[in-house]
């Protein structure tokens, strides 16, 4: 019997939410390093508007990406300050800018679906697919393919 409830443990998944353009995404949270509130960010000449900026976090270079424009949204008119969520990729910090960060939600995997046919083909390609949540729907955002273009543009 133990054996079965661990097998069922092991196909949970536990997300980081946030808010972007009104859309709710999912992070996994085994991908996140940290959140915070993204002060003094210096722009980069010549970079792509995917990318925000750089800025110091405890003595790291974190380049900001700014999710709505990675999804082709509007900027934000919040009026307040937006969020970040410290990710890394290949020894890299990223932050990715966001409207604000939810709670965290433990899903079963199971429960996740493919991306549907009508979904944005901006989110589609950032998604690793959805969860169908009471009244919404959460998109998994696979950070791999987040940030897949990033190091192009900062080269280019």
């Amino acid at each position: 019997m133990s054996n079965a409830t661990h097998t069922a443990e092991d196909s949970i998944t536990e997300y980081v939410t946030a808010m972007i353009g009104g859309q709710l995404f999912g992070l996994p949270i085994s991908r996140v390093q940290d959140v915070f509130i993204p002060e003094r960010m210096t722009r980069v000449p010549l970079s792509s508007s995917d990318v925000a900026g750089v800025l110091n976090l405890r003595g790291r270079i974190v380049t900001a990406v700014d999710m709505r424009s990675r999804l082709g949204l509007p900027k934000s008119d919040l009026g307040r300050p937006r969020m970040a969520v410290g990710v890394d990729l290949k020894g890299e910090s990223y932050g990715l800018l966001i409207d604000t960060v939810g709670e965290v939600l433990k899903l079963a995997d199971d429960s996740r679906e493919v991306n549907p046919v009508n979904l944005d083909p901006r989110m589609a390609k950032m998604a690793a697919g959805i969860h169908r949540l009471d009244g919404q729907l959460m998109v998994v955002l696979d950070v791999d393919r987040v940030l897949e273009i990033v190091p192009d543009m900062l080269a280019a």
